[in-house]
């Protein structure tokens, strides 16, 4: 076996090394200084605050900046140790001692990893971010609770509930030292932003960690203690004895509260970055790793951290090799200068943690969660954190949040009221949304308050219709029907019933996706004999123009509310983008074919969206619309748009029609002049395809057109749209032929 290095993969190495020192270093080596220095009295402040060796948190510390940094998908995510795990480490360091709670953290990391490899991260995003942040502020609470306890010179346990009942007696017998050095540290800390900008350079972690320090060594208070360095901290994990269950439910909870907050960390990073990408897979084999070398090295479980991250790109890291840096830099400090931090007095990370617990708290989540409707979801996650611990508020939140997700999914809006000022007493009863027999009772009861002989308009838009309902709604009308009084079916949504009459039965809605209303004619949605239009359902108005005053009513009772934003917006004015010229055919609908709406399109239509040539009809509309659009609105496109099954090309292959002169002279100027084809021997459609660039020649010829195209400020463009398929074609002028919009012109 040959063991030649690979030359090639030497070179490669080198050369990023070197292009990396050229172009970024100038920013990952300030950035990583900065990182550590704001992570060091974190970590340890974390470490202490969940009762383990403070050693630990800088373990953590460090196995995540390089371990997690190398092999992360998100290149500038700081991983570390996490205030969000603090509340549940320190429970497990209680009932189980702290050489079991690292062989937790190994086996949390096993798990990440068995996500990671079978693509998982999407399961961990798929948590209710509301019951993540009322997890996270649940710990928060926990930890300001906890620490408030340390500022008062009293010891804290891992339940929120009793160290809530504790601070009275800790208050009584205060201890002057360390809640002055606490309270010293936390004001340190918050107004630190306000110095100028040189000074506020440094993270105000560590300012206020070594002012503070500095300031109280005289005072005999309670302090670190850590030893000279990280090899005398290194401690194996130990096996579990008889708490089986607890340690199982203590792994999963780790590796998906430590998951989830990263995943969300990594989605924050991505987002503040411009253009950054991430795999958050490979992110999640990262962190796995890491939480899995933490713990075998006797460190904290860690995660991805949104305000170190946040923090590490503000402070200019431009690659991974800062996130690595930043490690390195614990692993040298714990090493040479560790035995310093043993002066740190208690008191000052107990301020520090004050803090950053209430920024777990965060009233601007609060107030997202809320903007969503999820608050029940937070409210329960936090509750249960503070009353049964992290393992209850994450299966507490987690439930919440499936109840919710069940009664959005199965919710029903059921509203009956009398129609005001009609003459026949007519009552409308609307259905909308996922009706099931969740909504029977309120459903019964709402119905009953309708009077027996009283004209019924029942309103469906509901996407969903479950057996009980149907079976409900079915008896109503029949019995209603069979009693002689009016019930009008109206199914705004997708057909899920069928009109009643004897013995018809109800049906679910099946096959493809019911189109809105206002997408298809009115024969599709209001049929079934008169009186039974929308907004026609009294029978006031019948006979030709009973669709007309239906389509009329759908559209002020449900289109113009939803539009009128968009109306006030035009009410000054139009700014069309588009001189749309086609046919007077009805089955051409241009603002349906470019899904387009009020204001777009400027549209001239025309018998065989002929466009006259210069000269024939003097004071024609066509052109005059044509001049108003490019000189006035000066649109930027002008589009010519043909069809099948054209009558006007029909027209054209056939003797001109007797008695229509008017017609026959609007026809004319199509039967004179050149053609690229005889119309005797072609198809219609051909000939409409030929059509569509004749009129675009004429539209060349005119003055107005000719000019704006000479100043490249106008565009021409042909189309023809198949009835039968739905689908429009486009031209390519250089060799004349209508492609597919599916298809990239050659």
């Amino acid at each position: 076996m040959s063991t030649t290095s690979d030359p090639t993969r030497t070179t490669t190495f080198l050369g990023r090394a070197r292009e990396w020192v050229r172009s970024d270093v100038r920013g990952d080596l300030p950035a990583s200084a900065l990182t550590f220095l704001a992570a060091l009295p974190l970590s340890l402040g974390i470490a202490v605050a969940s009762g383990a060796p403070a050693e630990a948190g800088l373990i953590a510390a460090a196995v995540g900046g390089i371990v997690a940094g190398v092999l992360g998908g998100v290149p500038l995510q700081v991983t570390g140790p996490a205030a969000g795990l603090t509340a549940l480490t320190a429970q497990l360091v209680l009932d189980l001692g702290w050489r079991t709670a690292c062989t937790v953290t190994v086996a949390a990391g096993a798990v990440q990893l068995l996500l990671g490899l079978t693509r998982g991260a999407r399961i961990l995003m798929g948590v209710s971010p509301a019951a993540v942040r009322g997890i996270l502020a649940g710990v928060g609470t926990t930890i300001v609770l906890g620490q408030m306890r340390v500022l008062l010179g009293d010891v804290p346990v891992p339940s929120a509930r009793e160290n809530l009942l504790a601070l009275p007696r800790a208050l009584h017998d205060l201890h002057l030292a360390p809640t002055l050095t606490g309270t010293a540290t936390v004001l340190v800390v918050l107004l630190w932003s306000a110095l100028p900008r040189p000074v506020r350079a440094l993270p105000a972690p560590l300012a206020a960690a070594a002012l503070v320090t500095a300031g109280t060594q005289a005072v005999d208070q309670p302090r670190i203690g850590a030893p000279g360095n990280l090899l005398d901290a290194l401690a194996a994990p130990e096996l579990p004895g008889d708490h089986l269950v607890e340690v199982v439910v203590a792994v999963l909870t780790v590796a998906v509260v430590s998951g989830v907050e990263t995943l969300l960390a990594a989605q924050a990073l991505r987002r503040q970055v411009p253009g950054a990408r991430g795999d958050l897979d490979r992110e999640l084999l990262a962190q796995g790793s890491a939480n899995a070398l933490s713990g075998l090295l006797g460190g904290l479980p860690v995660a991805g951290v949104v305000l170190r991250g946040t923090g590490h790109v503000r402070a200019g890291a431009r690659t991974r090799a800062a996130t690595v840096l930043h490690g390195c830099w614990i692993v040298l400090f714990s090493a040479v200068l560790a035995g310093t931090l043993g002066r740190i007095p208690l008191a000052v990370l107990a301020g520090l943690l004050i803090v950053v617990g209430a920024r777990l708290v965060g009233m601007s989540q609060a107030r997202e969660v809320v903007r969503h409707g999820e608050t029940a979801v937070f409210a329960v996650s936090l509750g249960s954190v503070v009353v049964f611990g992290v393992a209850g508020g994450l299966f507490a939140g987690l439930a919440a949040a499936l109840l919710l997700a069940l009664r959005q999914g199965v919710r029903a809006h059921v509203q009956v009221q009398e129609v005001p000022a009609d003459p026949r007493g007519r009552w409308l009863v609307t259905l909308r949304g996922t009706v099931t027999f969740l909504a029977l009772p309120r459903l019964s009861r709402e119905l009953d308050r309708i009077p027996p002989a009283a004209p019924v308009h029942l309103e469906l838009i509901a996407d969903f219709l479950d057996r009980a309902v149907h079976e409900e709604l079915g008896a109503w009308i029949a019995g209603r029907r069979a009693a002689g009084s009016e019930v009008v079916v109206d199914e705004v949504g997708p057909p899920l019933l069928t009109r009643y009459g004897d013995g018809d039965p109800i049906l679910a809605g099946q096959g493809r996706p019911h189109p809105p209303r206002w997408l298809v004619p009115w024969s599709v949605w209001q049929a079934g004999g008169p009186g039974n239009a929308s907004g026609n359902a009294s029978g006031e108005i019948s006979g030709p123009v009973s669709g007309l005053w239906g389509g009329m009513s759908e559209f002020h009772r449900r289109t113009s509310p939803m539009l009128s934003e968009v109306f006030t917006a035009l009410a000054d004015g139009q700014r069309p983008t588009t001189l749309f010229i086609t046919c007077v055919d009805s089955r051409i609908v241009p603002n349906l074919i470019t899904s387009s709406g009020p204001g777009d399109l400027f549209t001239v239509r025309t018998m065989g969206n002929l466009v006259p040539p210069p000269g024939t009809l003097p004071g024609d509309s066509t052109i005059a619309a044509v001049e108003y659009a490019v000189d006035s609105l000066r649109v930027s496109t002008i589009v010519v748009c043909g069809h099948s099954s054209c009558g006007a090309m029909h027209a054209l292959q056939e003797p001109p029609a007797p008695g229509m002169p008017a017609v026959e002279a609007w026809l004319a100027q199509a039967r004179s002049g050149p053609w690229s084809l005889d119309p005797a021997r072609c198809t219609a459609d051909d000939l409409s395809r030929a059509n569509v660039v004749r009129q675009l020649e004429h539209l060349r010829a005119h003055t107005v057109v000719e000019r704006a195209l000479a100043e490249g400020r106008v565009h021409l463009v042909g189309l023809f749209f198949d009835i039968a398929s739905g689908r429009s074609l486009l031209l390519r002028e250089k060799t004349g032929e209508f492609l597919p919009f599916d298809r990239p012109l050659p």
